[in-house]
């Protein structure tokens, strides 16, 4: 007898061949799908280790417990023997197993009653693409539509809705959104600013981490990352709740009652999101700034108010861009005073702006090239030089001409 070692909790099977050419199968232990079966190919491989077999006969006095597992393995052990041609002996089993083998082998599978997998053509798939994304767009606009209705009847007062729900919303979608909003933002200010700091710290420019971080947090990063934790939390926080009430019929009991799902349901939510994602955005700025802050201060060894006044200037100088454009455009340039001059004669209100970016500019600049012409025509330090004087003089005019 060839016995296959189990654990005494899960089925086991063993084999036993008699003299008349019999191949007998004892069946025993708890034979359940939550536990490992014994495959069947443990009795393919008996069945071909030992040729001749013409009766397959089964042995159960020691099977405790059965359900759809032994079935299975039952009937695939049936299909075997069908292919090799044995006879296949039901006598051991337990009456009620048998019953249960006799009912699933009663109604045999139709032949072709399976679909087969048929190969769609690049063109077919293209069109069936195409046409899901313009029944979306159709969903898209008519949703949208009717979304504008419900904001009409909200301005005009005559909107369905509970101001509770209105009030548990915004609750959900601002202040139990600042924790993950004051992580990822405060997070991407200070990728930007390490990104920035190594290559501004090789040219001496490190004061511009605090431009770098406040144009990048405060034009695009701040509201994407915004917009995408929203999307993600609060987005799909919605479409589980509005899901599970349609699959428990409460939208559908709305309307019933007369109720407009998309006033009762939907417009508090977009009111929380179009209230509450201005002041996200806010928020989320500040906090990169502070994050680039912490760069700034813990590895650039910049002062906490030298980065603020930089970023408080950057954002003075782009809000009034256009106006300082339009300021130059319509300044009157004359002719120059002294060929070495090099300054421009403007209108005074372009040429204070102006002098103000020639002064900027000379004091992140000057400070190099000073310092190359020392090293290729040093002069007196106590007395000075006065052609050192005038090149170094002419050079920043020269510099500093937009």
């Amino acid at each position: 007898m060839g016995a296959v070692a189990q654990r005494l909790d899960q089925g086991r099977i063993s084999f036993e061949r008699t003299s008349d050419s019999t191949l007998v199968v004892h069946l025993s232990g708890a034979w359940h799908l939550q536990r490992d079966l014994p495959p069947i190919s443990l009795l393919v491989a008996e069945l071909s280790s030992r040729p001749g077999i013409k009766r397959l006969a089964y042995e159960t006095a020691e099977l405790t417990h059965w359900d759809s597992g032994l079935i299975s393995f039952l009937t695939n052990t049936a299909e075997i023997c069908r292919a090799r041609g044995i006879v296949e002996d039901r006598a051991g089993l337990p009456a009620g197993l048998r019953r249960m083998l006799e009912l699933a082998e009663a109604v045999p599978e139709k032949k072709g009653a399976r679909s087969e997998a048929s190969r769609i053509s690049f063109f077919e798939r293209v069109g069936n693409v195409t046409i899901g994304y313009g029944l979306s767009v159709g969903e898209f606009l008519g949703f949208l539509g009717d979304l504008t209705l419900a904001f009409a009847k909200f301005l005009r007062g005559k909107a369905r809705y509970r101001r509770s729900d209105l009030l548990e919303v915004i609750q959900e979608c601002g202040p139990n959104a600042v924790g993950i909003v004051t992580l990822i933002s405060f997070l991407v200010g200070v990728i930007l600013a390490f990104m920035g700091a190594v290559q501004l710290s090789q040219f001496g420019a490190s004061i511009y981490v605090a431009d770098l971080v406040g144009i990048g947090m405060v034009r695009d990063m701040a509201a994407m990352m915004t917009a995408i934790i929203m999307s993600g939390r609060t987005g799909a926080a919605f479409a589980a709740k509005l899901g599970t009430m349609k699959v428990t019929q409460e939208i559908d009991a709305l309307t019933t009652m007369g109720v407009s799902p998309l006033e009762f349901l939907v417009l508090p939510r977009v009111l929380a999101l179009v209230l509450m994602m201005p002041l996200l955005c806010l928020f989320a700025d500040l906090i990169g700034i502070l994050g680039g802050l912490f760069v700034g201060v813990a590895m650039l060894d910049l002062s906490a108010g030298s980065y603020l006044r930089e970023t408080i200037s950057r954002a003075v100088r782009n809000g009034n861009r256009d106006q300082r454009r339009k300021s130059l455009q319509r300044g009157t340039a004359h002719h120059r005073s002294e060929p070495d001059d090099g300054l421009w004669k403007f209108r005074p209100d372009a040429r204070s702006q102006f002098r103000s970016e020639a002064r900027r500019h000379l004091h992140h600049h000057g400070r190099q090239w000073m310092r190359q012409e020392h090293t290729a025509a040093p002069f007196d330090r106590a007395q000075g030089s006065g052609d050192g004087r005038d090149r170094i003089r002419r050079h920043q005019f020269h510099a500093g001409r937009p």
